[in-house]
């Protein structure tokens, strides 16, 4: 915000959440009256209500702009002028009261000079027109309109506050011009700074981060937005290639590996508007759930730093849990984006394989990885989603995704999503014995409860085949190697080693996984009689067993802990039981929410599971259930 003369703010620039872009602050249709029940209930309370239609004068307006700029610590002048006030004489007023920035605007009903003013205060959220080219400068402000002006004022000067901010807020706070993305990357990075040695989660932090940021700024004052992630500043889990910074898998033996091009998923964020700050600790090659690194080491837990923070995309849910970025990427070979968000308090989505893009993912295992969002609202989920799903001729599985993809992830944001809906609550996985797995499945049972008062019929369901399913291994241990050495290869000749054997040979990993290496790399063959069967087999046993019961009992997405335990002490291991398994054995969506804290203070999450290319209903049964419950809180550690 600009300095001005008259008047000084508190704190640093304002924001308006997201609902100012709905309901009473549509921008065109509808002039700026507001009836009896949409009057002010700031300082608008003090202003008599009983003559709402009625003209106000130049000294009542005068008074109450005084009083809204008393309570927010400022300074007002006070307005000159007898009379009624005019909308165009109050425009001008607020404009240069708060000394907004000039904005052009289609109102054909006022000169140039007027139009932009009134255009500064339209894109404010301030002062709307008649419709989208009609001001109506000459009608007289009505008692309704002045207490509508003055609440929107007393949001417009609400300090803005970074900690839990949402990309839609941050989004409208820079549409406004109260805070620029390279003040949000300069506000993130300074967190990444002060907290991170708490917490060991970030490896690499953009150095022309900044530079980027006041490149999208500029641009968006010339040109406009691209869109929801346009100068967002995002975290992505350090096997994303990028070409910009290396790309190490937590390997020692990656640690000046700079690949030529940008992943898919990457390049899309970017083309999108995001910035990409920083890259994110991981589990060794994502091979484990603990997130511990040759190169970056254990990250911890912000809720407990005793406690592991999931794994193995474990960096990135300790980083956006500690608001050190707006989102991030994760990938999930078995539960990698889910466990990480269910123990940090985080939405999580693993998407249908064939939605998005692998390219330029370091592979674990093709047959079940995927690359996802995680972030601190199913909001925020679905943008980052929406602007890395679809076909990638680089990817061939995602030809699934053709005339699958909707328009929009985020017109699913329903409140009343859970109205009508039939959820299946799976018994199998909510039968665990031990003290801390009881807890998370009480808090689970009490998350069906609360679907069930916003609207749902809770089923529960027991999936057929169960067993058989479970026995199935994932696959990371037979295509591992074949498809890192595809990798290395595809990195020419700049690659620091060219093999899963060089690499093992060389010693520069994590001591405690070289027999999963070694094991690894003893396979010689994918053409393998028994490889053959777990994918044909388990595939289809799954999805045929999934499908049989939601169609059996109607069922829009099934339902369980998306963990069996919370996060585990830093030395003693981490169970997530078999919950994981469901979405990457069918290759079908999943989403986590937060659904609470155990009596310790750790999160936990449930899962939601839909059928294939479902990520539009699970983004709604989520979204429902997350508004509805607001389990969401920030880490204490990181204020």
């Amino acid at each position: 915000m600009r300095k001005t003369t008259s008047w000084k703010l508190k704190g640093s620039a304002a924001l308006l959440s997201a609902s100012l872009l709905t309901g009473s602050f549509i921008l065109t249709g509808a002039p700026v009256e507001a009836s009896g029940s949409d009057a002010g209930t700031g300082q608008a309370q003090a202003v008599q209500k009983s003559n709402l239609k009625s003209p106000i004068t130049v000294a009542e307006f005068s008074k109450l702009l005084n009083g809204v700029a008393k309570s927010n610590g400022l300074e007002f002048k006070g307005l000159d002028g007898t009379g009624t006030i005019k909308r165009k004489d109050a425009a001008a007023a607020i404009y240069e009261w708060i000394e907004l920035p000039k904005s052009p605007s289609a109102y054909k009903d006022l000169s140039d000079a007027e139009s932009e003013i009134a255009g500064a205060l339209l894109k404010a959220g301030i002062m709307n027109g008649y419709s989208s080219t009609r001001f109506a400068p000459n009608q007289p402000v009505t008692m309704s309109d002045a207490n509508l002006l003055i609440d929107r004022i007393e949001v417009y000067l609400t300090p803005f506050n970074l900690t839990e901010a949402t990309i839609a807020e941050m989004q409208t706070a820079m549409e406004q011009g109260k805070v620029s993305s390279v003040t949000l990357v300069q506000l993130y990075l300074a967190r990444i700074n002060r907290y991170d040695d708490q917490l060991n989660a970030i490896l690499t932090v953009n150095d022309k981060a900044v530079e980027t940021a006041r490149a999208l700024d500029e641009e968006r004052k010339t040109h406009g937005s691209r869109g929801p992630l346009h100068g967002i500043p995002i975290i992505v889990k350090d096997n994303y290639d990028t070409a910009d910074m290396p790309t190490t898998a937590g390997c020692i033996c990656l640690k000046d590996s700079i690949p030529d091009d940008d992943s898919e998923q990457v390049a899309r964020l970017k083309a999108a508007g995001a910035i990409i700050i920083a890259k994110a600790n991981l589990d060794e090659f994502a091979f484990n759930i603990t997130t511990s690194s040759s190169l970056g080491g254990q990250t911890l837990n912000p809720y407990n730093p005793g406690h592991y923070p999931g794994g193995s995309s474990g960096g990135t849910g300790a980083a956006i849990a500690a608001n050190f970025a707006a989102a991030g990427l994760g990938t999930d070979t078995g539960g990698s984006i889910r466990i990480p968000s269910s123990l940090n308090s985080l939405v999580g989505i693993r998407p249908t394989i064939g939605l998005s893009s692998r390219d330029g993912i370091i592979p674990l295992a093709l047959t079940q990885d995927v690359g996802g969002p995680m972030a601190r609202t199913v909001a925020d989920a679905a943008a980052v989603l929406e602007a890395t799903a679809g076909y990638d001729a680089k990817d061939l599985v995602t030809t699934q995704s053709l005339g699958r993809v909707p328009d929009s992830y985020l017109s699913y944001l329903d409140k009343e999503g859970l109205q009508g809906a039939r959820i299946g609550v799976v018994s199998q996985l909510l039968e665990g014995t031990k003290a801390e797995q009881k807890e998370v499945n009480d808090i689970v049972l009490q998350a069906v409860k609360d679907m069930e008062k916003l609207g749902a019929t809770a089923v529960h369901i027991e999936i057929p085949n169960y067993e058989a399913i479970m026995k199935f291994p994932s696959l990371s241990g037979w295509e591992f190697k074949f498809q890192l050495n595809d990798y290395l290869e595809s990195l020419g000749d700049d690659a620091p080693y060219h093999s899963l054997e060089e690499i093992i040979a060389s010693g520069e990993y994590m001591e405690s996984h070289k027999s999963s290496m070694e094991a690894r790399q003893a396979r010689e063959t994918l053409d393998d009689n028994e490889y053959r069967k777990i994918v044909l087999d388990r595939t289809k046993l799954t999805q045929e067993s999934l499908l049989k019961v939601m169609a059996e009992h109607d069922l829009d997405a099934l339902i369980y802990p998306t963990s069996a335990e919370p996060a585990g002490k830093i030395g003693e291991g981490q169970n997530s039981g078999v919950n994981n398994r469901l979405s990457p054995f069918s290759g079908f969506p999943a989403i986590t929410v937060p659904a609470g804290f155990t009596n310790g203070g750790l999160p936990v999450g449930v899962e939601f599971l839909g059928k294939a290319f479902d990520e539009g209903i699970l983004i709604k049964l989520a979204y429902s259930y997350e508004q509805g419950t607001l389990h969401r809180k920030a880490p204490t550690l990181t204020p």
